[in-house]
């Protein structure tokens, strides 16, 4: 293998809890960096923790995305894969056209189920108690042109009881993240 690094940008909407694990998890390998962290929120936390770790960083709206593409561009221009962790905007179809299964989306319920518009955060886990499911999961998958609906790479599950509430099944599904996110990218970008 050469010795150019294989360069991330994590678009990223919210706090980064997930962006920051995946910055710690690459933070000694020689092979790969998080290079660029984007946001669609001037406010959002994960923008701090970039700029926490020196990772340029950029704020560009949703309505960017969707108008604005030589902006988006420039922004990923030097990157190799884009990562979403916690990302609402729907990914405009010429960043997928330029990236194709090089866009990994993380998903906090196990697709098909609890995926499409509206289904996102605590929405999902608030559906998941009132469907009295008996587990729930991730989905770590490539992203496409329809939401939610792109090639899976993996999933993982976690049991569910009468006693959880969307809450409980929160942390749950942030413990998995935590645990599995980084280690599916890697197994993805060092293929």
């Amino acid at each position: 293998m050469n010795n150019k690094k294989i360069r991330l940008a994590v678009f990223v909407s919210g706090g980064g809890t997930n962006l920051e694990n995946i910055i710690n998890y690459f933070s000694a390998d020689e092979q790969v960096e998080v290079s660029m962290v984007v946001s669609n929120k001037a406010d959002a936390y994960a923008l701090q923790r970039a700029k926490n770790h020196d990772i340029p960083n950029a704020v560009i709206s949703r309505k960017q995305f969707a108008e604005d593409e030589a902006t988006v561009m420039a922004a990923v221009k030097d990157c190799d894969f884009i990562i979403l962790a916690g990302f609402l905007v729907k990914v405009p179809d010429y960043l997928i056209d330029a990236y194709p299964k090089r866009i990994i989306n993380i998903h906090p319920a196990l697709l098909p189920k609890y995926g499409g518009k509206g289904m996102y955060g605590h929405h999902i886990h608030e559906a998941v108690k009132a469907a009295g499911e008996k587990e729930t999961g991730i989905t770590i998958h490539f992203v496409n042109n329809e939401l939610d609906a792109g090639e899976h790479i993996a999933q993982f599950k976690v049991a569910l009881s009468d006693e959880d509430t969307a809450d409980t099944i929160a942390a749950k599904i942030h413990e998995l993240e935590q645990a599995h996110f980084p280690k599916v990218i890697e197994s993805v970008i060092k293929a």
